[in-house]
């Protein structure tokens, strides 16, 4: 028999009605409790872009040490959370929203309907009990027996808060270190600007021992690959070079040559990578015939494919997906996500000093720091019958 709960004496706030703030709000919901929930913007709104408006809502991968190398900062503090709200809990948690869930190939979890919008109004409609007030929330200050918060338009109180504001946000209140916000899941710019719509699959980075496709832009390159090495890269100093293995797999270059010896060199690559690239990456060799190319030379091309490097310049500011930085770990618990300085006081998702790689990486870690503050608070306000 499942147990009940009486009403607490507590009053519960979530700054934040994002991925996380909502899920915080449903499992103290279920358990009978009342929140509100303030944001000055639509619900969930920003689940709606996710994984291509198609809510990438996790990652196969179900050990949670595994898991949380996915994340170039918070994979040590991260143990805990997923130990105890792993990718098995995320799909439970979703089926008992009313949310299907599939695997893609590549181990990214989507919805079977393959519509964010769908998951946020199963969502939504599972916190109506919630208060939700559309203000935007200045400060929160401590106060002996709770907090007070200040939006632009009056003041509220609270026994207990749960930060769930998302990335690039803090209150002067909270004497919490903040970690420096940059941008990470980003494209870079380069000094090549003439490969613009350029695609090549399967890229190997020989910095990061990581594979995955990339695409050159208007300002430099992009794609999943990318992404990765800029998250990674997220707080080194501009500019720096990257490595790239443009074809990990064998060419049998000097079997090429032999077998189409007035062939191109240009037209033999081609097999390989995008002609405009191959042009590119061979310059007056491009036209060069198979008979006229010594052994030099042909080492010299497959270093150039083996050992492609980019000079990175930057970042494109605005095409962030997310942000590094946020309310430092050191002063916040793995075990409750409650603050080490304040009592009562919770962090969530993306405002804390934790960020992902693509693939449905940092919504888990919305919902598993849901799930956990949520808890504590419970454990904490709730008497059993």
């Amino acid at each position: 028999m499942e147990q009940e709960f009486k009403n607490p004496q507590a009053s519960i706030a979530i700054i934040g009605a994002g991925a996380s703030g909502c899920i915080a709000a449903y499992f103290l919901l279920k358990a009978g409790t009342d929140v509100t929930l303030f944001d000055f913007g639509a619900p969930l709104r920003t689940l709606l872009p996710t994984g291509g408006g198609r809510c990438n809502l996790a990652h196969a991968e179900y050990d949670f040490k595994e898991l949380a190398k996915n994340y170039p900062r918070g994979e040590k503090f991260l143990y805990s959370v997923f130990s105890r709200f792993s990718t098995y809990d995320t799909i439970a948690l979703f089926e008992e929203l009313g949310v299907e869930t599939y695997v893609q190939d590549d181990g990214r979890i989507f919805p079977k309907s393959n519509s964010a919008k769908d998951v946020r109004e199963k969502i939504l409609a599972k916190i109506k009990k919630a208060e939700f007030i559309k203000e935007k929330v200045k400060d929160v200050i401590p106060l002996e027996s709770g907090f007070r918060i200040q939006t632009g338009k009056a003041e509220y109180f609270f026994s207990h808060v749960i930060i769930a504001s998302g990335g690039k946000s803090y209150f002067s209140g909270i004497q919490h270190d903040i970690v420096p916000f940059t941008p990470s899941l980003v494209g870079l710019n380069t000094d090549i600007k003439e490969l613009s719509g350029v695609c090549i699959k399967n890229v190997f980075s020989n910095d990061f021992k990581i594979s995955g496709d990339i695409l050159f832009t208007h300002f430099g390159i992009s794609g999943p690959l990318i992404y990765r090495i800029s998250s990674i890269k997220a707080r080194d100093s501009f500019p720096y070079r990257i490595s790239l293995n443009l074809f990990p797999g064998d060419i049998a270059l000097q079997e090429e040559l032999n077998n189409s010896p007035h062939k191109e060199l240009k037209n033999i690559l081609s097999k390989y990578l995008p002609q405009k690239f191959v042009k590119y990456l061979l310059g007056n060799l491009a036209e060069i015939k198979a008979h006229q190319i010594d052994g030099k030379t042909r080492d010299w091309v497959l270093e150039r494919i083996r050992n492609f490097e980019l000079n990175i310049t930057g970042i494109n500011k605005g095409e962030e997906t997310v942000t590094s930085g946020g309310y430092n770990l050191d002063e916040i618990s793995s075990k409750t996500m409650e603050s080490k300085l304040y009592q009562n006081l919770y962090f969530t998702g993306e405002c804390l000093d934790i960020d992902g790689f693509c693939g449905g990486f940092n919504l888990q870690n919305a919902w598993s720091t849901a799930y956990i503050a949520a808890e504590s608070i419970l454990n904490k306000t709730l008497c059993y019958n």
